[in-house]
């Protein structure tokens, strides 16, 4: 058998084990996300965790797989089910780059476990493959039950005013220039603007936001030293980079902000520390690592607001 049947057949078995391995992740993900609706575990660690492992249990099943090949076949696979997030508008480029650390790092784990396996049996049956595929959707019915836990994000600054003066500008605000950070540039929501309805407990304020606007019934008027607000309303949080109009499951109550509020501190030098505090919560898992991006993304917001009001204020005095 010349050389080149030898690469033609080669390449026949890899994206067989590619395009098996696509296709169930890709089931999976589907009803997952549409049926289930669940960002959780099994969408961004055991389906990579799958797609590490798989393509080389279905290739050695052929042929003996070496480490730089089970590696290649898990990159191409989750290639493939990356180019099919975009073309087929389930998810948009801001998402996938999100949450491609940790689907990367599943992958290679899997991948490396997978290759050890292979390598030191005897026995290269599927059955941990099978488990694995039973485990998926388990864990997706599991975590559509978990209740999500509402936790404060807290963010300061320090303004050369008095408390009566920066109050001014808390209750409502002005258009904020256009921002310069790439993460608002590339499509996550931010504010614009605010405006507010009434005065005292019972108002509502308006946070204009880039992808609509936030509904919030002031709870607390203590003026000039805090104000409370519920969220009645809120926009999607981001809008997707894509070029398909885009309107993913997580784009609505998957990112939930439940109350916010501005404190206002007298400092001994005669300043003011300006605090901006949002409560939400969010249904998408492993919470430690999607908290860690809303975390980063609500102080982003948080500055543009308090810097913009620090420059009001101080401009104003």
């Amino acid at each position: 058998m010349n050389q080149s049947i030898k690469n033609k057949q080669e390449a026949k078995r890899e994206w067989i084990a590619i395009g098996i391995t696509s296709l169930i992740s890709a089931v999976f993900a589907l009803i997952g996300i549409y049926w289930i609706r669940d960002y959780g575990i099994a969408v961004f660690m055991l389906i990579p965790f799958l797609m590490g492992a798989l393509p080389a249990f279905i290739y050695q099943r052929y042929e003996v797989i070496t480490w730089k090949k089970s590696w290649k076949l898990a990159l191409l696979t989750l290639t493939v089910c990356t180019a099919g997030l975009l073309i087929f508008a389930i998810e948009g480029l801001i998402c996938i780059i999100m949450a491609l650390p940790l689907a990367i790092l599943c992958q290679f784990v899997a991948c490396w476990l997978a290759f050890q396996y292979l390598s030191r049996s005897q026995n290269k049956d599927m059955k941990p493959m099978f488990v694995l595929v039973i485990l998926i959707p388990l864990v997706q019915w599991t975590e559509k039950n978990l209740q999500p836990e509402v936790k404060p994000v807290i963010t300061s600054i320090e303004i050369d005013a008095t408390p009566e003066q920066v109050w001014k500008q808390v209750v409502a605000f002005p258009h904020l220039a256009h921002p310069n950070e790439l993460l608002f540039k590339a499509g996550i929501a931010y504010p614009t603007h605010a405006t507010i309805k009434g005065s005292g407990v019972g108002s509502v304020r308006y946070c204009h936001f880039t992808t609509g606007c936030f509904v919030e019934p002031v709870q607390i008027w203590d003026e000039p030293n805090l104000l409370q607000f519920s969220v009645l309303e809120q926009p999607a949080p981001m809008k997707e980079l894509s070029f398909w109009d885009i309107d993913a499951p997580h784009l609505h109550d998957y990112f939930v902000s439940k109350k916010g509020q501005f404190k206002l501190t007298r400092l001994p030098n005669g300043n003011t520390k300006l605090e901006g505090t949002t409560w939400y919560y969010h249904n998408i898992r492993p919470a430690i690592y999607w908290r860690a991006w809303s975390d980063y993304i609500i102080h982003k917001i948080h500055l543009r607001v308090l810097n913009h009001i620090k420059h009001n204020t101080e401009r104003a005095v």
